[in-house]
């Protein structure tokens, strides 16, 4: 099997013309004629993802985040592009498009996750693809230790001092979605990287939020990802990592 037959599954499944404008996904190192018969599924493509899928010999890497996403002036020894080429690594990366897919997608995972149901695509005032569901009503105490729970971490957040039932979600960074929350009379918000100023407008809007953690929020789609990848492809194993440098007390 090929790196192009991988990738034509990705593209048929998440496709790449669904990112949004400023991404970039795709093949984006390697050949897509090579063969592969290892592959390994990571949020982020860091030295140490390099360094794990040559010890266990995949010949292609698949991530979340783009290995590449600003324009390269230099490829130098050392740099994650060197190394890769070096290494004979092909990578892909599906990014805002796997982010917004309904079935598979990293908002659908992390929904099913955190056992939000009767789920459904929300498309914000920019175009933006989020998610929307509900859960049985509890508070947002309660909400916070069962998303800690569930993704680890740890989960900062403003109680909205209503029942949560109505939720939209964002996995990575949506806090400038508080307004559609507002808009649309949610309860709460789950995201991640949320600003200090936005906290404060959830707040004095009744509306709970929560920020769990960009790497805990988007890594939930690894392993139904490589499940869904191991169950088309089962010629190829398919393994995952789920290393990250962030650290909690």
């Amino acid at each position: 099997m090929t790196v192009s037959k991988i990738f034509e599954f990705l593209n048929k499944q998440y496709p790449c013309d669904t990112a949004c404008d400023f991404d970039n996904v795709g093949l984006l190192i390697g050949d897509s004629e090579q063969k592969v018969t290892k592959a390994l599924v990571s949020l982020d493509c860091t030295l140490q993802t390099i360094a794990e899928a040559k010890e266990k010999n995949c010949q292609l890497i698949i991530t979340h985040h783009p290995v590449i996403f600003s324009p390269l002036k230099n490829v130098l020894a050392g740099s994650i592009p060197f190394e890769l080429i070096k290494s004979g690594i092909s990578v892909i990366s599906m990014h805002t498009n796997l982010d917004i897919a309904k079935n598979g997608g990293v908002n659908a995972c992390l929904c099913k996750a955190l056992g939000i149901e009767n789920t459904e695509i929300y498309t914000a005032s920019d175009g933006y693809a989020l998610m929307s569901g509900r859960v049985s009503p509890l508070s947002a105490d309660d909400f916070a230790k069962q998303i800690k729970s569930t993704l680890g971490g740890t989960v900062k957040y403003v109680d909205g001092k209503k029942l949560i039932e109505k939720v939209l979600v964002c996995s990575g960074s949506g806090g400038d979605f508080i307004n559609e929350a507002i808009k649309g009379s949610f309860d709460a918000l789950v995201t991640a990287d949320v600003k200090h100023h936005q906290f404060l407008e959830s707040f004095d809007n009744g509306i709970s939020l929560f920020d769990a953690g960009h790497f805990n929020t988007e890594d939930i789609v690894i392993e139904p990802l490589k499940d869904l990848l191991a169950k088309e492809f089962g010629n190829i194993k398919f393994l995952t990592t789920h290393n990250t440098n962030i650290k909690y007390e």
